[in-house]
């Protein structure tokens, strides 16, 4: 198994690591700040390097286990068995991820009672598809998106138990994704204050400390996706 550092701190950028094993897939360490694809995030990219060695690797993925492989780019060499490297993540990719999967989070906070269908992130767009039928017009959802970013509400995790998730199903907001289970609790993200929270649900992937650091978003298109589904396509307005 992976300590995945970035599940306590997204902000992470850096950090040393021991080689555990090289394999097809990607070279296995003993922990990383770099994210596994999963839960419609993609995989964080970055450096790998150790001494005489540097490798790029293109994206981090799920193992077996709660493992997570560094998938290398073509032509780089893998470091050998137990030595110690230097993991860089590539920051910039990683940042837009976090608001983009945020923002994701801030459209379930305004369709309560609402199911999230699918999702899909991305750097430079990102989309929600929800199971609704007749819903309001892309400039609604952009409206009220400014104004949650413009309130700045703060974003924090907490954990609970399998127990506790099992006897209060209503946080589960997603259809498609469930929360991961086998380890006996589950990681909660929470935005708005702890008393009164304007979006809480279970969610292992990386998000932004505030809402205004979001910047603008904007809803750019509304997609019928069947009888019920709905696609909400969104960019950064960077």
């Amino acid at each position: 198994m992976t300590d995945p550092l970035f599940t306590e701190d997204a902000y992470l950028k850096e950090c040393t690591a021991t080689v555990v094993a090289v394999e097809e897939k990607g070279v296995l360490l003993d922990r990383t700040c770099l994210y596994a694809r999963s839960g419609g995030q993609p995989g964080d990219s970055g450096i790998m390097r150790w001494a005489g060695g540097e490798a790029v690797i293109a994206e981090a993925i799920k193992g077996e286990a709660g493992a997570i492989l560094h998938g290398l780019a073509p032509g780089s060499a893998a470091p050998p068995v137990g030595a110690t490297v230097t993991l860089a993540l590539d920051w910039a990719s990683r940042h837009r991820h976090m608001r983009m999967h945020t923002t994701l989070h801030l459209l379930c906070s305004i369709l309560p009672g609402i199911y999230a269908t699918g999702n899909q992130i991305g750097a430079e767009k990102s989309r929600l598809d929800v199971d609704l039928a007749e819903p309001p017009a892309k400039e609604w959802f952009s409206e009220k998106l400014a104004e949650l970013v413009a309130a700045d509400h703060p974003i924090s995790t907490t954990w609970i138990s399998e127990a506790e998730l099992d006897a209060n199903p209503a946080l589960v907001r997603t259809l498609s994704v469930q929360p991961p289970r086998g380890a006996g609790r589950v990681r909660l993200v929470r935005i708005g204050p702890q008393a009164a929270p304007i979006d809480l649900q279970p969610c292992g992937g990386t998000h932004v400390r505030s809402t205004a650091e979001i910047g603008r978003v904007e809803v750019t298109k509304l997609e019928s996706k069947g009888r019920q589904n709905r696609r909400i396509h969104i960019v950064l307005g960077d």
